[in-house]
């Protein structure tokens, strides 16, 4: 996730939507949550930036961490999972 928060919960736009989103592909990222007042610079991405990342934009807090955040039972099973692989 890239963008300021307002007291409000409010996501604000931001500078430098292709290098972010291209360091995080760099990064083996494949989900980025961009600010929703961002879409004209997300259209603007090269489509082979664009390959193999999905971008999602996003207005509220409370919406980004709805599709950020794991359930709780979910994240328990990711984290025991995660404890047995190590």
């Amino acid at each position: 996730m890239t963008g300021e928060v307002t007291l409000a919960g409010r996501i604000l736009p931001v500078g430098g939507i292709k290098q972010k989103v291209l360091a995080a592909k760099r990064a083996g990222v494949s989900l980025v949550f961009v600010p929703a007042q961002n879409e004209a610079d997300v259209a603007e991405l090269p489509a082979d930036l664009r390959e193999g990342i999905e971008v999602r934009l996003v207005s509220e807090l409370s919406s980004l961490l709805d599709e950020a955040l794991l359930p709780v039972e979910e994240a328990k099973q990711a984290s025991s999972d995660h404890e047995l692989a190590a």
